[in-house]
């Protein structure tokens, strides 16, 4: 009896996600190494010709915002005007530039840099003159009480229409940024109100920096293994099924949870060669959870939208799948699909949410293997397939 493609794209992400679930992949690890070569092997497998690619990364987000919000906050206690100033200038610069898709320099001029891997897989019609870029990533995130999901589980119960209503994630970084900029303005103006809220807020995103820090690495089953499954899905179905009029290359980056280094290393080594106007990227970002969804735009202080008209035909591949795809989200946070879309690519980020309109145990310890909602994961695989087909054959019905 003849196993469905559904049946087997199910068995190949339960193989997948359970074998790099079994072990820590934090950012530009030793772990995340193994992982990048476990992955290379698979894509490989199946007829793709694969390459580790070594970055340079520093591998955390903690330590750079940390010792940034450290000093703003030991600044707005001192009582000096202009070190006020000088202080909270340069760290609410050097904060915004780190999280918002910046150069990171702060980090690459203080703090020591690692090793990070990315895996570029290419196949379909290496020859054809347009390119989609399928990008997941392979590291796993520190958990954190700022994450823990009695909260969304609390605001549902108590404010469900509130829930119901809201169409962006919580600006968690707004506050973080705040407190540079709080301590810049009591330099300017001399006011202790603005000083002391200053202190409040910069201080106490530092404990919540070193709070991050001092825990442990999830399992990353849905964030982001699950988009890890989907490439070598996709892998596996144009082995079965070849594409001609697109070159497609599948792509895993490493330390993506330290705010998408390995995707700049990517960005760097790649994107000259990438025309604008002949490639787009799709990121694929914990697709694990209950509902498959498009976000509208991200970011964590300013937020951009992603393209229109790659938007639409990506619901238009779900209608003609029948595959429920939620529109109308935008996201506070950042995935590697920010890095392509600040440099002018037609992008999409598709991802999945719960009930909370969240992704399902979103850097918690509770993000395991068997966690994960494999029939959103086949989807999502189906999902892009016929994307990347209707790309290839555009005139076709």
């Amino acid at each position: 009896m003849a196993i469905s493609k559904e049946d087997e794209l199910g068995t190949l992400a339960r193989t997948i996600i359970g074998e790099l679930a079994s072990f820590d992949r934090p950012s530009a690890s030793e772990g995340e190494r193994r992982a990048a070569g476990l992955i290379a092997a698979q894509l490989e497998s199946d007829g793709c010709s694969a390459q580790i690619e070594r970055e340079r990364a520093h591998g955390t987000y903690w330590w750079p915002l940390g010792l940034l919000t450290l000093a703003s906050g030991l600044s707005a206690l001192r009582r000096s005007r202009l070190l006020r100033v000088l202080v909270g200038a340069f760290t609410a610069a050097a904060l915004a530039d780190d999280i918002s898709g910046g150069s990171q320099w702060f980090r690459r001029a203080v703090l020591a840099r690692n090793d990070t891997w990315n895996v570029v897989g290419e196949a379909g019609d290496k020859s054809a003159p347009e390119t989609i870029v399928f990008v997941a990533h392979h590291d796993a995130a520190n958990w954190s009480l700022l994450f823990a999901p009695q909260i969304p589980e609390f605001f549902a119960k108590h404010f469900p229409q509130q829930l119901e209503r809201s169409k962006t994630t919580p600006p968690i970084m707004f506050p973080v940024f705040a407190g540079p900029v709080l301590t810049l303005l009591s330099g300017l103006t001399g006011s202790k109100l603005l000083r002391r809220a200053a202190a409040f807020l910069s201080l106490g995103s530092a404990l919540t920096f070193a709070e991050i820090g001092s825990r442990s690495v999830v399992p990353g089953g849905n964030d982001n293994l699950s988009g890890v499954a989907v490439l070598a899905g996709l892998a596996r179905l144009l082995r079965q099924q070849p594409v001609e009029g697109l070159r497609v290359l599948l792509v895993s980056t490493g330390s993506e949870e330290s705010f998408m280094e390995g995707m700049r290393g990517f960005a760097n080594r790649h994107f000259d060669s990438l025309a604008l106007d002949s490639t787009k990227f799709v990121c694929i970002d914990s697709v694990g959870s209950p509902t498959l969804m498009q976000l509208e735009g991200e970011g964590m202080l300013r937020m951009a939208d992603y393209d229109e008209s790659f938007k639409q035909q990506l619901s238009a591949a779900a209608a003609e799948l029948e595959i429920e795809l939620v529109r109308g989200l935008r996201f506070r946070n950042a995935t590697d699909a920010l890095i392509s879309l600040q440099a002018g690519y037609p992008t999409l980020m598709l991802g999945s949410i719960s009930q909370y309109k969240a992704p399902s145990n979103y850097h918690w310890p509770t993000d395991t293997a068997e966690n994960v909602d494999y029939s959103s994961v086949i989807d999502a695989t189906l999902l892009c397939e016929r994307l990347m087909r209707n790309l290839a054959q555009p005139d076709q019905d």
